[in-house]
């Protein structure tokens, strides 16, 4: 007997990713990640501890012709990670959502459409909210792969490490969630 395609879980799906000290990639030492999506083929996430200095929100508003400008309101801008980082990508509550936005879990929705920089810019939009450009992905498996090679730890969402901008934190304080001091965690994995 085979399995249906809907009896199979979407493992990481609205969890925190949490790397391990030993995580080799530059690109996500010490990151925490918000997995929007994962199944069999494959994950997609966005980096939440990865702030960019320039540009900033005002700035994205300007060269993407969305008014009003200066906006009304402002998001935190944060790396998303290294795919397409030249796309921007809003996490946010799921207070608010458009046409071609992603639900994720109830809570958490993801939108890459003008209709949510506007509605911000107007001073509305979702309660909570951040902006990232790019994301991280995983082909099928592959994340999978790494979660066993302990490559990464996961945690439920923390509403605070998702939204607040207290950056230099939230992967101590995701590991937190856990019950784990970072200083107590080995670099290398062991094997018995």
């Amino acid at each position: 007997m085979t399995a249906s395609k809907h009896t199979q879980p979407d493992w990481l799906t609205g969890q925190l990713l949490i790397a391990m000290p030993a995580m080799r990639d530059p690109r996500f030492a010490q990151s925490v990640i918000f997995i929007c999506a994962h199944n069999a083929e494959g994950a997609m996430g966005v980096l939440l501890n990865r702030p960019v200095k320039a540009p900033g929100f005002a700035e994205l508003l300007q060269q993407l012709g969305v008014a009003p400008n200066p906006p009304r309101r402002e998001l935190p801008v944060g790396n998303g990670g290294p795919v397409d980082d030249q796309r921007g990508f809003v996490l946010h509550s799921s207070d608010w959502s458009a046409g071609g936005s992603l639900e994720i879990d109830g809570a958490h929705v993801l939108s890459a459409n003008l209709d949510i920089l506007r509605a911000v810019a107007e001073g509305g939009g979702p309660e909570r909210a951040c902006l990232v450009l790019g994301y991280a992905g995983w082909g099928a498996g592959q994340l999978d792969e790494e979660m066993k090679q302990n490559s990464w730890l996961n945690v439920p969402a923390d509403e605070a490490i998702i939204f607040d901008t207290n950056y230099n934190t939230k992967w101590q304080r995701a590991l937190a969630k856990l019950h784990i001091d970072p200083a107590q965690l080995s670099a290398g994995a062991g094997h018995a």
